[in-house]
């Protein structure tokens, strides 16, 4: 198998990312969402396009402002989102599930107020729409639907911006899609912290790593770019959501 790389959040900083594929020469590199490219990603990336396979998954602040999503869903990098679907990525079975959950949408545990988005944008009412579709923000919420589909389906490796439940503030939901796609492991971003899992793997069923704030880690889950936060104790900031 060759070398794929996970890309914690990078915020708009991608200079550490380019640096490492231009090194090392990585078949993939997938990034964990809350890219918030300055502009669009294929013009953030330019010097490593054609040196490695670019893939990604949103976040929730892919969605903060008009920029921040056109320049990822708008980029001509657009189709390589992971989101919802499972993709032969250097001889691996990749599926990516971007986004957050959102209580209007759902919370798990919680009711699940909205299936799809069309639901939710028939539902919500004109004066609510962005660009004659969702709300903005809503375009990085997590819905039933696609998280249901990728239940249906198999894969060896789980990429998602929401963590497992071995972090503090993950869901038990993705541990049970992880489980039912029967992957091996799982790499996450979102929480800008990079916590040691492996005492829980076991009761998991799947390996699960957490790639720290605009750190770079492997297939193995071994760090090849330390996060910014990687060497601080974390639990300080685990009492807020990123």
């Amino acid at each position: 198998m060759q070398a794929i790389y996970f890309c914690g959040d990078t915020h708009g900083n991608f200079q550490h990312v380019i640096d490492v594929v231009l090194a090392n020469r990585p078949a993939a590199i997938i990034f964990l969402g809350d890219l918030q490219a300055r502009q669009p990603l294929e013009q953030e990336l330019a010097a490593i396009m054609g040196s490695t396979d670019i893939w990604y998954i949103h976040g929730n602040h892919d969605t903060d402002t008009d920029e921040d999503y056109d320049h990822l869903f708008g980029s001509a990098l657009a189709g390589r989102n992971l989101h919802g679907r499972v993709v032969d990525i250097a001889g691996y079975r990749i599926a990516g599930l971007g986004g957050v959950f959102r209580g209007h949408i759902w919370m798990p545990p919680g009711a699940k107020h909205f299936q799809t988005q069309r639901e939710y944008s028939t539902k919500a009412g004109k004066e609510n729409r962005w660009r004659e579709g969702l709300p903005r923000k809503h375009y990085s919420s997590i819905f039933p639907t696609d998280y249901n589909y990728l239940a249906s389906q198999r894969a060896d490796i789980l990429v998602s911006h929401e963590a497992p439940s071995s972090h503090p503030h993950g869901f038990a939901v993705i541990d049970e899609l992880a489980r039912r796609m029967r992957v091996t492991r799982s790499f996450h971003g979102h929480h800008h912290d990079r916590i040691d899992y492996s005492k829980q793997h076991e009761q998991m069923g799947f390996k699960a790593f957490g790639v720290g704030f605009r750190g770079v880690t492997d297939i193995n889950g071994d760090v090849v770019v330390a996060g910014q936060y990687d060497h601080e104790v974390p639990w300080a900031t685990l009492n807020r959501r990123y």
